[in-house]
């Protein structure tokens, strides 16, 4: 299993507006294309006004065609252009079980 974390630093006060956003139909979107969404979480301590996302997944292949699913998807990229200026930085990391 494959484990993707995506961080999201977000302005001041961003990660309200970027969740009140996302929740509804962004949401139903993005899980039913990425499958297995393990947790959306907001940072509480050191580096804040981030949002942070776990998706599993099960071989690498999976994610990249999931992935590639998700930016095809028009519904979703409106989603994207309506709050990327509350966006300041993304980062993506995979994480593999041991």
């Amino acid at each position: 299993m494959y484990v993707e974390q995506r961080v999201y630093s977000l302005v001041p006060g961003g990660p309200a507006q970027y969740l009140l956003a996302y929740n509804g139909r962004p949401r139903e979107i993005q899980s039913q294309i990425l499958g297995q969404l393990i947790g959306v979480f907001q940072s509480e301590s050191g580096e804040l006004n981030q949002v942070v996302f776990l998706w599993g997944f099960d071989t690498l292949d999976d994610r990249e065609r999931r992935r590639r699913a998700l930016m095809a998807d028009a519904e979703f990229a409106e989603f994207r252009k309506s709050t990327r200026h509350l966006l300041l930085k993304q980062e993506s990391r995979l994480l593999s079980a041991v």
